[in-house]
């Protein structure tokens, strides 16, 4: 779990500051689609998950209360280095700092509750340990190719469950970036979930869920 750094905030996996965790939704026209929900070019829109909900790689995930249906979502994650705000597409990865595997944790019966009746995703989304996080590789380190080429797969006691190519994004990061910092000032220690693809499914305790992404360390859980 993060701990409290020096300056009041949070530490995630290997020291990496947490100050905000953004995530996206319905950036993956397939994952849209099983949803059946929207309009596939919908502008991104954004929700928000408590620091402390961050669980490490090798870390252990208890099934949460009020929900009969605990999902996954494997996820590229964005780590924020630079502050901005309108920024513009072009200079957008000059503010990200480097990039991690996560899985957005989700009560989807209580996010369809809320979605059904125009309310609030927080008891959905946001709720204790949502927002595993692998290891933040720096953007010096990462391959060159990641966004360009780059493949997320998602295995859940060893099956393959989800896999995508970023290029598959609707939005991608440079615009998620730029769009986002016209909504809120990004600083140092922000964390951005970029979407998940299709193959979003349930889990149970007893279950291991590991992601993986092209050039990054993988991210692992357990649930119990």
């Amino acid at each position: 779990m993060p701990v409290a750094s020096a300056a009041g905030g949070r530490r995630g996996p290997a020291g990496h500051p947490v100050r905000r965790i953004y995530c996206v939704g319905r950036n993956y026209v397939e994952h849209i689609r099983e949803m059946k929900e929207g309009d596939e070019r919908d502008a991104p829109f954004f929700f928000q998950k408590p620091t402390d909900a961050v669980v490490p790689d090798g870390g252990t995930v208890r099934y949460p209360a009020a929900t009969e249906d605990f999902q996954y979502e494997g996820e590229l994650v964005a780590a924020v280095g630079v502050s901005g705000e309108n920024i513009p597409v072009d200079s957008a990865l000059a503010h990200v700092s480097g990039f991690a595997a996560g899985l957005d944790l989700t009560r989807r019966d209580r996010q369809r509750e809320a979605a059904s009746s125009g309310r609030p995703w927080e008891a959905g989304k946001s709720f204790d340990q949502s927002a595993p996080l692998g290891t933040v590789t720096p953007v010096a380190e990462v391959p060159g190719s990641l966004l360009a080429d780059g493949e997320l797969s998602v295995w859940v006691n060893g099956e393959l469950r989800q896999r995508c190519r970023f290029t598959q994004m609707i939005w991608n990061v440079p615009e998620i970036v730029a769009n986002l910092s016209t909504q809120y000032r990004l600083e140092p220690g922000d964390l951005i979930y970029t979407g998940t693809p299709a193959g979003v499914g349930s889990l149970e305790p007893g279950d291991t869920v590991r992601v993986h992404i092209t050039g990054l360390d993988d991210l692992t859980v357990s649930v119990v």
